[in-house]
Formats: C-alpha cells, structure tokens, sequence
C-alpha cells in the first residue's frame, strides 16, 4: 500500500466506524463470515511459520515482495482459505508473500500463479474456486481476469479483489462486480473485496470496518 493510502486510513475507520463486527447484520452467514474469519484472533500456528519463511524469503526477493500486502491481509487471506478449503487456488497479480499463506492454508490444493492476463493457463472444465487477484493499479487487467475467471465459478467459489476502495477506477469496477449477474453476497473491507458465488443465498452487499 502505497504512503497516500496509509494517510487516509484513520479516515476511512472512521467513516466505516459503524460497520464493524458484524454490528445490525441479520443474515446469519454474513454475520459468521464477518465475527468468524473477517474478525477471527485466533493465532493460528502457522503463522509464526509463515511469517519465519517470510523473512528467509525476503532476503532473496526483496522487501517489496514480503511487504505488499500488510500483514493483517496476508493472514485474512489464510483464514479465507482455511474456511473456503477450495480444491483450486488462482493467484493474480505480483509476485509475493501473500502467495505462501494463501499455499499453508490449504496444502493440497492446486495453484497457479499468473502476473498478467496472458499467463492465465486454466485447464479445460477446471472451476476457480479462489481467487485473489491483487493488481489495483490495473483495473483494466483486474476485470479481464474477473471475467474470465467468473465463467468457471461454483457455488462454494470465493473471489478476493484487492483495493476495491482505492481509486474511483477501482470503486467503479467493485461496483459491477457486486451488479454482475454471477455474483452472490458480497463483503467490502475498502483494502478487499470478496465475492461468494452461492445463489441459495438471498444476495446482498456487505460494508465491514477492516
């Protein structure tokens, strides 16, 4: 994240100040979502061995790679893996340590990793059933991956878009996403966005104060 970004995060807590902690939340699956893995403390194991292989790495791929994502991203992306125990992981974006959590999470799940559209090998009839695609500084990129990646879903596939809130571009494209006719719930952390395909469940969009 960016220095202009770290300015304005006290005031984007405040504004989402109310949405926190699952706080007027009826729906019982957004409200274990948001209580259960959004604001999940439990310190699980893994992390001080992650965060161990995060700094042998970063010795060899520089700090740019072990710090692109904040620390509190790269452990809610293994609780959305640990939760959503998907049977095939996509990975868009630049390379880094976020890669290890989502991999530690669920450790016999396939994975691929593609920095650009062109990289994106999917083989025939295989579902996405997460995805973190993490380039905001792409939007255009970032919807071409949606899109592609949005045909092969299922209902227990989860997407997790990085930086819905940190460009008007960036809003914009969240915003069709959530009005995109294969989306389900939806969760906006103003850093993540996460889709749930489930169409058993009545859609709704979420705000939730990360």
């Amino acid at each position: 994240m960016n220095s202009l970004l770290l300015l304005k995060r006290p005031f984007v807590w405040l504004r989402r100040f109310r949405h926190r902690r699952g706080y007027g939340v009826h729906s019982p699956f957004a409200f274990d979502f948001i209580t259960r893995v959004v604001y999940e403390h439990t310190p699980y194991y893994q992390y001080k061995e992650l965060s161990a292989e995060q700094r042998r790495l970063a010795s060899e791929k520089g700090r740019s790679w072990a710090c692109r994502e904040s620390q509190k991203v790269k452990r809610l992306l293994f609780r959305l893996v640990n939760r959503a125990q998907p049977a095939f992981i996509v990975n868009v974006g630049p390379d880094s340590a976020a890669g290890l959590y989502l991999k530690a999470a669920k450790k016999d799940a396939g994975y691929l990793h593609a920095s650009q559209l062109d990289e994106l090998f999917l083989e025939r009839g295989v579902p996405v059933d997460f995805l973190y695609l993490h380039d905001y500084r792409q939007p255009s990129l970032v919807r071409a991956v949606f899109d592609v990646c949005a045909d092969r879903v299922t209902e227990r596939s989860a997407f997790v878009i990085e930086g819905v809130g940190y460009s008007p571009e960036m809003r914009q494209l969240w915003r069709d996403m959530q009005c995109d006719a294969r989306s389900g719930i939806t969760f906006d952390l103003y850093d993540l966005g996460v889709i749930f395909f489930d169409k058993s469940k009545i859609k709704q969009d979420y705000i939730v104060n990360f």
